[in-house]
């Protein structure tokens, strides 16, 4: 367990009897609120400083309510120190009013996120609409979070290449498949990712593309090793991506296995992985 209080960098909240999440539909153990009482009793035994708050793929009409309701949540828990919700980047100039919006709503919101992994084009992130949409994001001091699945990153390279000035942060490392022990070619295309300065990677997600229910340290050893590897001490964040994670692990135990595979790194770099490099990427304050 890490001696120092650390930053989540991929948080969830979401209660499904409010805002409409169909895809919960299929999952009945996350298909109920998880809420703040409900993290920090997952999390007792960890000493969690600060969070950033990832939203949760509501049904489009509620994804402007539920930046306001994550602010409403960021006012009762001072440690939500970032909100990234979604956002329309595939419409490209005309996204400027919903960024506006967000921008209105509070300082805490730090960046957005449009989930592509369920997108069946497997460009779908280059299409010229989306790219201008993203390339708007350092206009509004807004960073990108990156959520795709491992065969998307090639395009997702292209994307960020695209976009020089824009921040990118890749979350679950690219969901690479864990539980079918595949390394390439997700070791090549993150390796061509990590050599663009502008994107960062998150170690969250892991044990969710592991086997659930048998996943070991070992088997989740080769994907940290090559992240930490390609993107360096720098541009490597933790995240907890709790509730989702708990369909594999624990709060704790996901924690532990991590602080066991980067037992090899300096106290500085530990620092850097745990809390530091969220706290710059993210800007918390």
């Amino acid at each position: 367990m890490p001696n120092f209080p650390i930053v989540d960098a991929h948080l969830h909240l979401w209660d499904p009897r409010h805002f409409r999440m169909s895809w919960l539909d299929a999952i009945p153990p996350l298909n109920q609120p998880y809420g703040l009482e409900e993290y920090r009793r997952h999390t007792v035994g960890v000493e969690v400083a600060a969070m950033v708050y990832l939203e949760v793929d509501v049904e489009t009409p509620y994804t402007l309510l539920e930046a306001r309701w994550a602010a409403e949540r960021a006012a009762e828990e001072p440690r939500i120190q970032g909100i990234v919700p979604w956002a329309p980047l595939e419409y490209g100039e005309r996204a400027r009013a919903y960024l506006a919006e967000l921008r209105a709503i509070s300082p805490l919101i730090k960046g957005v996120r449009r989930i592509v992994q369920g997108e069946p084009a497997p460009d779908f992130c280059l299409q010229p609409d989306f790219v201008t949409g993203v390339r708007l994001l350092p206009e509004y001091d807004l960073g990108f979070d990156i959520c795709i699945r491992a065969a998307q990153l090639p395009s997702t390279v292209s994307l960020a290449r695209e976009c020089p000035e824009t921040r990118f942060i890749l979350d679950h490392c690219g969901k690479p498949e864990i539980a079918a022990r595949v390394l390439d070619p997700w070791r090549r295309d993150m390796e061509a990712l990590a050599a663009l300065p502008n994107v960062c990677c998150k170690l969250s997600g892991l044990v969710t593309e592991a086997d659930h229910q048998h996943w070991t340290a070992e088997d989740l050893a080769p994907y940290v090793d090559h992240v930490l590897n390609v993107f360096g001490e720098d541009r490597v964040v933790f995240g907890g991506d709790w509730p989702v994670a708990t369909l594999a692990s624990t709060y704790r135990r996901w924690v532990e296995t991590l602080d066991t595979l980067t037992a090899h790194l300096s106290d500085a770099a530990k620092r850097k992985l745990w809390a530091e490099n969220a706290r710059r990427f993210y800007r918390l304050g």
